[in-house]
């Protein structure tokens, strides 16, 4: 197949029609689509004099600033791939990231360089630092960039060339590179941007979700910049500042996790502010529809769910105008992309499950990865039959629209009876004062599993009169039996609650 892609077009189509247009928005930084075109294409000459050429790797270690797209667009304009890294790893991990996907260099973001040096050093990569305050050993990617003349455009690749590989955080084991191809990430973001969710050229995006993580990368960051919208950045997550900045900056669509909104809900209980939303987005783990209710409440918006996985690149259903919206469900396959329910205990083949029965959620299209690096049997293991097998448990209804009801890992088996989290969790979120809740399965010698429900609650929030309660609510056999509070949930990098984390603490 002829050269002929690059998800570098990206940037490169927008900044061509939209070269005085805010592109990024950072504090008091405005950096129309021009400027952040160019500085990519000088990114990518101090690249390549570091001796990197189409098909090396290198890695990013950089939280939501605008030096990720710069770092991001120039690697890709040179033909090179992406190794996004998690800006909360430490420098063990960080190294083993480097080590096994062969990076040939890591740009480092200063503040995060004291676990990023470490690792360089160890694995023996090479290293440049963006932002203030490094070390003065590290030389400074900007710097060169500001005495270094651009390359002229990007380099065409070939559709099923690589162009990102992330590292998915499995839950067992050690964490796997999944590839996303050129043509991975151009159909996603096409259809994403222009048949799923219509980002239009007047939108003012947030940019709060990691762009390391593919929900970031992909909708806001690459399905922004395709439809030339505003990106406003947000490095760190803090709801009263985030809802501060919604209307300082007339953000238009928000993009988030249900961590995200809960934490934005409460800080609305205290500021009065109310931003000029047309719409939001959801993604990452399930959203409760009490969540969804009360952000209609306060914030007058509908959110839009969708489901995915980096493997998937990330986005494989969504909730769409055109077939109407189901709160509570995922809604159905995008553009392109096929989802069905196979039955979970038939591990090498595909064999479908009738309308409305559990099974485990499989997909095909063109977003499907093209496997994990250097992990033939794992990528064997998940894709069967042109199908990828998710790992999670959903019913997909007679309209098409899928609803998630756990991970195939998450499921508690209590008295040989399957439990799904998910369904409990729905029903413990509509007792008053509940702002979060885990359900987790806990070694039992009886049961062999025991229902624990872990919440971050208001004041006077009573366990054992919600457990009480609950038994009304629930099957006799899926009432949580024990209830534990926290002051708040370990989160992973995209936002979704630990439960292995709560699992050893509470078992």
């Amino acid at each position: 197949m002829s050269s002929r892609v690059s998800v570098a077009s990206i940037l490169a189509e927008s900044a061509r029609r939209y070269p005085t247009h805010d592109a990024l928005v950072l504090g008091e930084a405005r950096i129309p689509y021009a400027a952040v075109w160019e500085q990519s294409r000088r990114y990518a000459a101090v690249i390549r004099d570091r001796g990197i050429k189409p098909g090396d790797r290198v890695a990013i270690l950089i939280p939501n600033v605008p030096q990720f797209a710069f770092a991001y667009y120039g690697i890709l304009a040179l033909g090179a791939s992406v190794v996004p890294i998690h800006s909360l790893l430490k420098s063990e991990e960080i190294a083993y990231a480097l080590r096994d996907s062969g990076a040939k260099l890591l740009i480092a973001a200063s503040p995060l360089i004291g676990e990023g040096l470490p690792a360089a050093l160890e694995v023996g990569v090479d290293i440049l630092a963006v932002l203030d305050g490094g070390p003065a050993e590290v030389l400074r990617l900007e710097v060169l960039a500001a005495a270094t003349a651009p390359i002229a455009t990007y380099l065409a690749r070939k559709p099923d060339d690589e162009a990102v590989v992330l590292y998915t955080s499995g839950t067992t084991g050690k964490p796997k590179g999944a590839v996303l191809t050129h043509d991975n990430i151009l159909w996603n973001v096409q259809t994403i941007a222009f048949d799923t969710i219509e980002i239009k050229h007047s939108d003012v995006m947030l940019g709060a979700l990691p762009l390391f993580h593919s929900f970031g990368q992909t909708v806001v960051l690459n399905g922004g910049f395709r439809a030339g919208a505003t990106i406003a950045l947000v490095p760190r997550f803090e709801p009263n500042a985030v809802l501060d900045l919604l209307a300082k900056e007339n953000v238009t669509l928000l993009v988030g996790v249900p961590t995200m909104f809960i934490g934005l809900l409460e800080a609305a209980k205290t500021n009065p502010i109310r931003p000029p939303l047309r719409m939001a987005v959801s993604g990452g783990s399930a959203l409760p529809v009490s969540i969804i209710e009360k952000v209609k409440d306060v914030f007058g918006i509908d959110i839009y769910e969708g489901y995915g996985l980096s493997e998937t690149s990330p986005v494989a259903t969504f909730n769409q105008e055109r077939y109407g919206r189901k709160p509570g469900t995922v809604g159905c396959a995008i553009w392109g992309v096929d989802v069905e329910i196979a039955n979970s205990e038939i591990p090498d083949r595909i064999e479908f499950m009738p309308t409305g029965e559990r099974g485990e959620i499989v997909i095909r299209g063109h977003n499907i990865f093209s496997g994990y690096l250097n992990k033939p049997e794992a990528t064997a293991e998940v894709v069967i039959d042109g199908w990828f097998r998710s790992g999670d448990i959903g019913i997909k209804d007679g309209d098409g629209f899928i609803s998630i009801v756990d991970r195939t890992k998450d499921m508690i088996i209590r008295g040989g009876f399957n439990v799904y989290p998910r369904e409990v969790e729905e029903v413990i979120m509509r007792y008053p004062g509940i702002k979060q809740v885990a359900v987790i399965g806990v070694p039992d010698e009886v049961h062999g599993e025991e229902i624990v429900a872990v919440l971050v609650a208001e004041e006077g929030v009573n366990g054992e009169e919600l457990r009480e309660w609950t038994k009304g609510h629930l099957g006799s056999y899926k009432y949580p039996r024990r209830i534990e509070f926290v002051d708040e949930m370990p989160l992973g990098p995209s936002g979704k609650v630990l439960k292995r984390v709560l699992a050893e603490r509470f078992s």
